[in-house]
């Protein structure tokens, strides 16, 4: 008798929700709400009949309750977080108009090019599900793997440049790319990890796991190694946080890992720029508080890319750089808060991966910049200059922002 009458109850509701995908959702919440309402009216003495109909009656109007849930369980856009991606891509072309790059109208040029296909992926990976990637794990490692083999043996290695893939004069940044196959396979390993069991399957896992590393530091890709472990390491720490064991395993791999790429770190051959043909100190020593102006003598290399981040220092002074800090610090911050926000373990894996692979990045080039930490091939994220970083990132926002967006119409994934 009930089921019928909260039937019709639950399909006047359904009706004013216009996410299709959060009707099951709803359905299941609010049916459960009343059979718990209506059995203990039929413990207060009812009849099953009137038990339904009085907590029906309390549930309200289904017009009313319909309208409320539409308003609940709709898909949302984080403003802040498009907001902060148009300053910070806004911010990387103030180099290309100084005199850091000659003809600077090219650079520009190009530059927007690449911005409006970095919209475009962000825009593409902003409006699909994102949760049928997560059977896809496989073919996402698989493909990362393939990267980094046609990396290796037919990439062409710039001078301070890394390696590149060559497609029609365009040059792509394989190992970059890689980076986020990896981060959308891991997330996909760790909401399957009841899938492995045994000890095969766990030293499979463990192969899986410390193959990039190895691969990244054969490549001379020490800090994409970093960003890798890194962000694998705290979507393991996020999954397993009340499981002790699995702590110990990750302060275990984290020990390993930090020798480990220390090691690799300090043999690492001055293929890039050597530390002291930089004056970095001395240029940021010059600055002041606003700067020299965009149009200044610097002689600074990798300018627009890589010291980016001293390069407006010494040009628009502390005042700028400190901002450009804090801006970077809120948008990490919104990106990790926003991780917490979902109730699906994939998308919560996402984001915090994601969050990890915009950090790193952006600590270590400012680090680089202020002479902290040793040189390296790493971009500033949206503002060091160049197309495959910008479009791995825009690729990255877009699908952090469509795990945003479904947060309040995805079913609870979450392991207990």
């Amino acid at each position: 008798m009930s089921s019928a009458i909260f039937e019709e109850y639950l399909g006047k509701v359904i009706a004013k929700v216009k996410s299709k995908q959060a009707h099951s959702m709803i359905k299941k919440e609010l049916s459960n709400h009343l059979e718990e309402l209506s059995q203990a009216f039929q413990k207060r003495g009812l009849a099953i009949k009137d038990a339904d109909k009085k907590a029906m009656q309390e549930m309200g109007d289904p017009s009313t309750v319909g309208n409320n849930m539409n308003q609940l369980h709709k898909p949302r856009m984080d403003w802040l977080l498009i907001a902060l991606f148009i300053l910070l891509a806004g911010i990387g072309f103030l180099p290309l108009m100084s005199d850091v790059v000659s003809p600077n109208s090219f650079f520009i040029k190009k530059q927007i090019v690449w911005l409006a296909l970095a919209i475009l992926a962000l825009i593409g990976f902003l409006f699909f599900d994102y949760r049928k990637l997560k059977n896809l794990w496989m073919y996402f490692y698989g493909a990362a793997l393939i990267l980094f083999f046609i990396s290796f043996f037919v990439g062409t290695r710039l001078i301070g440049g890394g390696i590149w893939l060559s497609f029609g004069g365009i040059m792509i940044n394989g190992p970059a790319i890689s980076l986020y196959l990896f981060l959308i396979a891991w997330a996909g390993i760790f909401t399957k990890i009841t899938d492995f069991k045994g000890w095969k399957k766990l030293v499979g896992l463990l192969i899986l796991f410390w193959l990039p590393v190895i691969f990244y530091i054969m490549l001379s890709q020490f800090v994409f190694s970093i960003i890798y472990f890194l962000c694998v390491l705290v979507m393991y720490i996020f999954y397993y946080r009340h499981n002790r064991f699995a702590i110990k395993v990750a302060l275990g791999n984290l020990l390993v890992g930090i020798i480990f790429i220390s090691m690799m770190i300090l043999k690492y051959p001055s293929s890039y720029l050597p530390d002291t043909t930089i004056p970095l100190k001395d240029i940021l020593s010059k600055a002041g508080w606003f700067g020299k102006g965009l149009h200044n003598n610097l002689a600074l290399p990798e300018a627009h890319t890589d010291f980016v981040f001293p390069f407006l220092v010494y040009s628009l002074g502390w005042v700028f750089g400190i901002s450009l800090c804090l801006i970077l610090l809120v948008f990490i911050l919104r990106i990790s808060l926003n991780a917490f926000k979902t109730k699906d373990l994939f998308g919560r894996l996402l984001t915090l991966g994601g969050a990890v692979l915009f950090t790193v990045p952006a600590c270590w080039n400012i680090l680089m910049g202020l002479g902290i930490v040793p040189m390296m091939l790493v971009p500033l994220p949206f503002i060091s200059y160049g197309g495959s970083m910008l479009l791995v990132y825009a690729a990255l926002l877009g699908l952090i922002l469509n795990v945003y967006r479904r947060k309040d119409i995805v079913e609870s994934t979450l392991v207990n």
